[in-house]
Parts: structure tokens; sequence; C-alpha cells
């Protein structure tokens, strides 16, 4: 067997908070970005109380916080319209939809590798 070098994106001796990995999951990392960001992808917008209904588990508070960060780091949108009463509509960025490759690996890896219902 030949000794190969494997290319990787976290090189050796390099704090990975520094690295394009790291930058990668300080944005979409924790419980529930990637889920918020998942069901973004499959509804294309949503408003802030149907997420909460898909997302089960979240409360308002921890759904407020994930939005904010989500869309201060500049991947989702925030839409308000001055209606009675008020309305505000979440969606993927530009940014953000560029995420969906990654999205679907997952979801393919997933597919593969899952253990069978027994």
């Amino acid at each position: 067997m030949k000794n190969e070098t494997i290319e990787t994106c976290v090189p050796s001796r390099v704090e990975i908070k520094k690295t394009g990995f790291g930058y990668t999951l300080s944005l979409i990392g924790g419980k529930y970005k990637m889920v918020i960001l998942y069901w973004l992808a499959e509804n294309k917008v949503m408003r802030f109380n149907e997420l909460q209904r898909k997302i089960e588990t979240i409360s308002f508070k921890t759904l407020s916080v994930m939005l904010k960060e989500l869309e201060a780091d500049g991947l989702i949108r925030r839409e308000e319209f001055p209606h009675i009463p008020p309305k505000v509509e979440y969606s993927l960025s530009e940014r953000g939809r560029s995420l969906l490759p990654i999205l679907d690996m997952m979801c393919e890896w997933g597919e593969k590798n899952m253990e069978p219902l027994k």
C-alpha cells in the first residue's frame, strides 16, 4: 500500500477555529441552525410561528436567538411587512442558499448510512 497524503481543509498544528472548517461550523453549528436552514430550503419563505411548529422542540426565545444569529451571519433574510398585525417572513439569502449542496450531501450520506428500523 502506497503512503498517500490525504488533503484536508484542517491542516496540522492550526487551531480549528482559524480554518474554513471551523468558520463554517461557527455559522451553522448548534442544535437548531441546520434545522432552520433545512426548513427554509424546503419552504422558501416561512413565518416565525411556522418555523416553531415545524421544529417542535424549540422554544420561542431559542428560535428568536437562532434567527437573529443566522441573519447577522448573512445566511437568512428577514423581511417585515407593515401590516396590522405585523408580518415577518424569513428566507434563505444568497449566501444561505450556497449551503444547500452541504445539506444535500448530508441528506445523501444519511440515506446511505441510516440503520434500518427494527
